[in-house]
C-alpha cells in the first residue's frame, strides 16, 4: 500500500491498527510499500551507500557453526550497526524515528507482551556476487527479539534477474511467503519461531536497514543468562549489540 510522503499521527495510527496488527496476528508478517517517500527514501540509501562505499560495512557475525562451515555458506551480507544519531546518518535516524512510532502504536494490541526498546539499525549489504542467508530464525532461543522491521532500499529490482527475495516460511502454513526487496518498502513479521526466513542469492547489490523490538521481560532474562554464561566462559552471539533505545510513548 503507498504511503504519502508525510505521515500524519492519524495516518500512522490507522495504518498500525487497520492493517499491521490485524496482519501480524492473523498471518504473521506485513509490508508497507512507499513508506518514506522518494526523497527521504533516497536520502537514506545515500547514506547507506556512502557507508559501504566507506568501507564501514563487515562481514556478519554467527552464532555458530559446525566445525569446517565457512561463514559464507551460511550469510554472505557485510553489516555495521549504527544508532541513527552518527554524523552522516541523519536520514536513518529519520527512519528508525518513523518505525519507532510505528510499532508503539501496535505495541499494546499484540498480546500481553511489553515491547518497550529495540536495538540498534543493521544496516546490510549482499554484494551482488551470489550471496544469500540461509533459512534461519531470528530469535530460537528466548533473546529477547519480538518482531523483526526491514526496510529494504533497491531501486529498479527485477526478481528473475537479481534474485534476493526473502522468504518466509510461516510456521503452520501451507504456503510461503516471497518478499521482494524493493525501495521503500517496510517488512515487519515475528521474530520467533512462527516465521524461519532465507534470503535467496543476490547477484545484483542489495541494501536493507534491519532492526529489532524486544519483549522487555524475555530481553531481561536473556540478559541474565548471558551474563551467567560469561562469567565462565566465552560466548558468541549473532543478537543485536546490548545498546538498546527505548520506545517513545504511543501516538
Amino acid at each position: 500500500m503507498p504511503i504519502t510522503e508525510q505521515l500524519s499521527h492519524t495516518d500512522l495510527e490507522r495504518l498500525a491498527l487497520d492493517r499491521v496488527v490485524p496482519a501480524l496476528l492473523t498471518h504473521g508478517f506485513y509490508f508497507v510499500d512507499g513508506l518514506l517517500g522518494e526523497v527521504a527514501g533516497a536520502a537514506v540509501l545515500d547514506e547507506v551507500k556512502g557507508m559501504h562505499g566507506s568501507g564501514a560495512l563487515h562481514d556478519g557475525r554467527l552464532a555458530g557453526s559446525a566445525p569446517g562451515v565457512q561463514r559464507r555458506t551460511i550469510r554472505g551480507d557485510k553489516i555495521a550497526w549504527v544508532s541513527g544519531s552518527e554524523r552522516g546518518c541523519e536520514a536513518i535516524g529519520f527512519l528508525l524515528n518513523l518505525i519507532d512510532r510505528l510499532i508503539s502504536v501496535c505495541a499494546g494490541r499484540l498480546g500481553n507482551k511489553a515491547i518497550r526498546e529495540r536495538s540498534q539499525a543493521m544496516v546490510a549489504c549482499y554484494p551482488g556476487n551470489g550471496a544469500g542467508y540461509v533459512k534461519h530464525v531470528d530469535n530460537p532461543n528466548g533473546d529477547g527479539r519480538r518482531l523483526t522491521c526491514i526496510y529494504y532500499l533497491n531501486k529498479n529490482w527485477n526478481v528473475k534477474e537479481h534474485g534476493g527475495v526473502l522468504r518466509i516460511f510461516p510456521d503452520g502454513k501451507a504456503y510461503v511467503a516471497d518478499i521482494k526487496p524493493l525501495f521503500d518498502r517496510l517488512l515487519v513479521f515475528w521474530s520467533d519461531r512462527r516465521n524461519p526466513h532465507e534470503v535467496q542469492p543476490s547477484f545484483s547489490t542489495r541494501y536493507a536497514i534491519t532492526v529489532w523490538y524486544f519483549d522487555f521481560e524475555e530481553r531481561a532474562e536473556a540478559k541474565r543468562r548471558f551474563k551467567k554464561v560469561t562469567a565462565t566462559t566465552h560466548s558468541r552471539t549473532a543478537a543485536p549489540p546490548d545498546c538498546e533505545k527505548t520506545l517513545p510513548p504511543g501516538v
